[in-house]
């Protein structure tokens, strides 16, 4: 029987009814939070597939001019955005909120003023000077034809990034899902296609993405326009009074500007010295195989989502303990579900690279198998870096992201100009591996929490056998996709019953146990 209680203005609420709504509320999140992991698995596919299609028909050198400016393109763009695209889905959602609409459109104002602006020094101090550009480049020619049409994409993409934390500021998953996880990844492929139909060069790529990249903003923008005038906001727009939160905004943005910087030298720094110093051909030999090895931080972002709100609510309790069980466990189902693909692209990384990529890139299987270490050491070992932003520790994350900034720096530089793609691929495993130690402690010293929880030993030490015996395996077989990938089945089959118990699965994710095969091989 429902209670009714009344408001300071006399309106009736039922208290039965608020329970529901919340219900209703958490459900829509949930659902939308689906929706865009499905579309970004969606995402991946259909860009790992453009990747591979361009890898096929490019030659190597092409391959290399086109991966060396897409890596000057992404340092550009990260240096253009400068950390605002974060304070778009903090401050928005707060003005519109508190219904604090004059801050709301003056931080539109100032992020997107901004953005086009930084991108519109970059683009003309590259136009200013093409003789300094060219000094950073071995083999000029090839690179600097195809830098001077990607470098354009600089706002586009920068902007593209800003609309979809804007829709997602305003609870638009729909819109985010079709954009950016279909309509975006969809216009590349139909330029790939059209390259290979045409028999077109790799400037045709260059004109090909740019033009995608902007029919895809002017989408975003058509919706955005809907969208805000489904919400009523035009009403509340005048130009007069309109307050620009810069202080609020740049205090947010700035001081995470250091975990941009790790990102950016890990991801584009490595391919800027190895272009310096050597030739397209070993940027390509480099770069190919970076998107496979990336896919070893698939399963820790989809799991992201669901970590951070749930250690905020144990931190606001002062439940340590109850964090690093979290932690810990949230570990173990990271090292096991992303074990397939780490066995892939390390165990079995020379079948699978000459089976994606062809023979001209066998060579760069070592490359995978090193990249591929470093991305899943970081996942295997949990949530350092969120757990420490959830306890408030900036001070120490910045710190940390200096030193593994000056050790990326350091090895790239001793390195590279002596053993090329190898030298890059052992400086970013490095890194990511350097990096996460000093996260890993930075959670005893600042928080407490157990820097390796021996309980779970046992099943790192279950990964790491089972990954060697699949290492040596590839001795008898070297080039058989087809076994490697039976195998890799097989492991991962052993790892997941194996480890089933420090999974804990009827507590963790009892709807699992409902599917019949799930339950024979869990329960």
């Amino acid at each position: 029987m429902s209670v009714e209680t009344t408001t300071p203005k006399s309106k009736k609420v039922k208290t039965s009814e608020v329970p529901h709504g919340k219900r209703d509320t958490t459900r829509k999140q949930i659902r939308g939070s689906s929706l865009l992991l499905a579309g970004k698995l969606l995402a991946m596919g259909i860009n790992f597939a453009c990747q591979v299609l361009i890898v096929r028909y490019l030659s190597t050198t092409d391959y290399g001019a086109w991966a060396y400016c897409l890596s000057v393109v992404a340092f550009c763009q990260n240096l253009a955005v400068f950390g605002l695209d974060r304070g778009i889905t903090r401050f928005i959602p707060i003005y519109h909120e508190k219904e604090e609409f004059n801050k709301l459109f003056g931080t539109l104002v100032l992020v997107f003023g901004s953005i086009l602006l930084s991108s519109a020094v970059i683009i003309a101090a590259f136009n200013i000077a093409p003789e300094q550009v060219a000094r950073l480049i071995k083999d000029k020619d090839q690179p600097l034809t195809l830098l001077f049409i990607m470098i354009f994409l600089i706002p586009t993409d920068a902007l593209d990034g800003l609309l979809t934390g804007l829709f997602a500021s305003f609870a638009n998953p729909r819109a985010i899902f079709f954009r950016k996880h279909l309509l975006g990844p969809l216009l590349r492929l139909g330029v790939i296609l059209l390259l290979m139909m045409f028999n077109a060069k790799v400037t045709f790529l260059a004109y090909g993405y740019l033009a995608a990249s902007g029919v895809g903003v002017a989408m975003y923008i058509f919706l955005l326009f809907r969208l805000m005038h489904r919400e009523g906001l035009f009403q509340y727009f005048n130009l007069q009074k309109i307050v620009i939160p810069a202080k609020e905004v740049f205090a947010f943005t700035i001081p995470l500007l250091s975990s941009d910087l790790v990102s950016i030298l890990t991801n584009s720094a490595n391919t800027l010295i190895l272009g310096y110093f050597h030739n397209p051909s070993e940027v390509a030999l480099y770069r190919v195989v970076l998107p496979a090895a990336d896919f070893n931080k698939l399963v820790m972002t989809s799991f992201s989502l669901l970590f951070t709100p749930l250690a905020a609510r144990l931190f606001a309790k002062n439940d340590f303990k109850g964090i690093n069980d979290l932690y810990w466990r949230t570990a173990v189902w990271i090292g096991v579900l992303t074990f397939p693909i780490f066995a892939l692209t390390f165990s079995m990384a020379k079948p699978v690279t000459i089976a994606l990529y062809g023979e001209r890139y066998a060579s760069s299987y070592v490359f995978l198998q090193l990249m591929s270490f470093g991305y899943y050491f970081s996942a295997a070992l949990g949530f350092n870096g969120l757990t420490l932003k959830v306890l408030g520790k900036l001070r120490y994350i910045v710190t940390i992201n200096i030193l593994a900034v000056v050790v990326n720096i350091g090895l790239n530089f001793l390195l590279i100009p002596k053993y090329g793609a190898l030298g890059a691929a052992i400086g970013t495993s490095c890194t990511m591996v350097a990096h996460n130690i000093f996260k890993q402690a930075g959670l005893r010293f600042a928080s407490g929490i157990s820097i390796f929880d021996w309980h779970y030993l046992p099943f790192y030490l279950i990964i790491a056998g089972t990954a060697l015996v699949l290492f040596v395996s590839t001795l008898f077989f070297a080039e058989n996709i087809y076994i490697a990938v039976s195998l890799v089945a097989l492991a991962s089959l052993f790892v997941l019953t194996t480890c089933k118990r420090r999974l804990n699965v009827e507590e963790t994710f009892p709807e699992l146990l409902k599917i019949p095969l799930m339950k024979k091989l869990l329960s």
